[in-house]
């Protein structure tokens, strides 16, 4: 393992966090708390609570899980397009680093900025309303998790796109779209029974359904289930990532 080669590439992504703070850390935190203002505060005043929580606490893991997915895709996806639009990818695959040590490197940057994004907006939580973490091991686990297999999907994104509009296709149109109706600002057992059923199909019910479970001990679907639904995309998505590298889809043209 040539751990030099994943510190350089792991180092270079992580400064572009830094030097890209307002667009990388202050917009998606602003963005999460008016989601707070306004469905925490303004709408939640008016509701009653769910599953006997609070229902501005009830909606802080779906939205911290809906920040981290979209952060999670945008850094991968953005963290490897861009040597490809430069053409330094060649640079990156003609170097003494393997294909695995290249993902390691990349996905491993993404995901920790992901997971520190998560937490930020987490500790940001509490200026808006108090909430108990019932299983702050697993809740780690999950945020880490989930961080790693959607930076894992952010890549293949990366490696698809051919333009920059393509790296917000899949983000814009299809993971926000299933977050928003994955539990994000109810449980699933309020819909009708056939909607319950249609939900199900939904693969973020389960990444928010078992990520409440670890603040406040409920969820919509066994947290068994939410797990295994998250190692098989998980297994699926490092399935995609070696088919590229072994045939060099987008990669050697």
């Amino acid at each position: 393992m040539n751990f030099y080669g994943v510190k350089a590439i792991y180092n270079f992504e992580m400064s572009r966090m830094r030097r890209t703070l307002m667009q990388s850390v202050l917009s998606p935190v602003i963005s999460t708390c008016l989601y707070f203002i306004v469905f925490g505060s303004a709408i939640g005043s008016r509701m009653g609570n769910i599953d006997s929580i609070e229902y501005a606490a009830y909606i802080i893991p779906g939205l911290v899980m809906l920040s981290l997915l979209m952060q999670s895709i945008s850094n991968a996806s953005f963290g490897i397009y861009m040597p490809k639009f430069s053409g330094t990818i060649y640079e990156v695959l003609s170097a003494p680093v393997s294909y695995v040590e290249v993902v390691l490197g990349y996905v491993g940057a993404a995901a920790t900025k992901s997971v520190i994004l998560g937490l930020i907006i987490l500790a940001t939580a509490r200026l808006f309303v108090d909430y108990s973490v019932l299983h702050p091991f697993w809740m780690l686990s999950f945020l880490v998790l989930t961080a790693v297999t959607f930076s894992m999907f952010g890549f293949i994104i990366g490696i698809w796109a051919d333009g920059f509009e393509k790296l917000q296709i899949v983000p814009m149109m299809i993971v926000t779209p299933l977050t928003f109706l994955g539990g994000t600002f109810y449980s699933i057992d309020m819909l009708p029974e056939i909607w319950q059923t249609i939900s199900l199909f939904n693969p973020v019910v389960y990444l928010i359904s078992g990520f409440r479970w670890a603040f406040y001990g409920v969820s919509d679907v066994h947290v068994g289930i939410s797990v295994g639904m998250t190692l098989l995309f998980l297994v699926a998505c490092m399935g995609g990532i070696w088919w590229i590298f072994k045939t060099g889809y987008r990669l050697r043209t």
